[in-house]
């Protein structure tokens, strides 16, 4: 099906899944939300750790996340245009937070890594303190992108920032895992230990999201419920997400050997893949509200 007879098909129903975002060019988007978030998680962890490798690997994610954001616009001057409404918009002040990451930590990682010792620790403070700035706000913005969006009954849940928030952290949780199995940086730091507890808060922040679409009364947050556990969407929800993301990574915890490199590493890659699959199907399960309520049918 092209896009206009999708679109007329659309138009047709009564509950309109929005396309705009995690189809076609829209999968950018998703993308870019995915690289940005593990890599504020991945910042903040590295941070705790003092893991430099972990830092660089942060920025590097960061940078591609701002590309794939840039590609989704199209036409990536406007994005200074976008930075302008930092007061009104969560679209706005996360640009601004990446800028913010990406300068600062661009400074801070440059002096670490290639200037002598000592010699420039003033310039170091402040790269590291607007790297942070940039850091909170990469991690917070995104849920409240969502939240945002009245017009999707299902993404406009308090639940939302929190969810995103956590993922963020299990993100980098996972990728300190991967780096950690490479170079033996934060090895036996309690990173398994960790991931359980934050993955068990994901979980938890789904459910009651899920919950409350399916009980909250509006149609549309039904809808894509029912789009996500038994429609378009299942597939990649319980073999991305759950079978991925959760099984996977679970039944490596209970293996022998679990904290040998390649499990800890298959661990944080199959965590992350499933942070991905998760972000995409809540994405795609996004419903407009209805122009007009249909009525119930009644029986002849």
């Amino acid at each position: 099906m092209n896009r206009y007879d999708q679109l007329i098909a659309d138009l047709r129903s009564d509950y309109r899944p929005q396309r705009e975002w995690g189809e076609g060019r829209g999968v950018l988007m998703v993308i870019g939300h995915f690289l940005v978030g593990i890599a504020g998680g991945t910042w903040l962890m590295a941070s705790l750790y003092g893991v430099t490798a972990g830092l660089a690997v942060a920025y590097v994610l960061a940078a591609l996340g701002a590309l794939a954001h840039l590609a989704f616009l199209g036409r990536p001057e406007r994005a200074f245009g976008m930075m302008r409404h930092f007061r009104t918009s969560w679209i706005s002040r996360g640009f601004v937070g990446l800028a913010l990451f990406l300068i600062g930590g661009g400074v801070y990682l440059a002096v670490t890594l290639f200037a002598p010792e000592g010699a420039t620790g003033l310039v170091a403070r402040i790269g590291q303190v607007i790297a942070a700035v940039g850091t909170v706000v990469i991690i917070g913005y995104m849920g409240f992108c969502y939240t945002a969006s009245k017009a999707i009954p299902f993404w406009h849940s308090p639940l939302h920032p929190a969810l995103y928030i956590a993922f963020a952290f299990r993100g980098g949780i996972a990728a300190l895992l991967v780096i950690g199995a490479v170079t033996g940086a934060a090895a036996g730091a309690g990173l398994l230990e960790m991931w359980i507890g934050v993955t068990a808060a994901v979980a938890l922040f789904f459910a009651l999201e899920i919950h409350g679409a399916w009980s909250g009364g509006n149609v549309a947050a039904r809808w894509s419920v029912r789009d996500i556990l038994a429609g378009r969407l299942a597939l990649l929800f319980y073999g991305g997400t759950l079978a991925l993301g959760l099984i996977v990574p679970l039944a490596l915890l209970l293996a022998p050997g679990v904290h040998s490199p390649v499990a800890m590493a298959l661990v944080g890659l199959a965590s992350a893949a499933g942070d991905f699959f998760m972000k995409l199907s809540t994405v795609r399960a996004g419903v407009y509200l209805p122009l007009v309520i249909p009525a119930r049918r009644q029986r002849a």
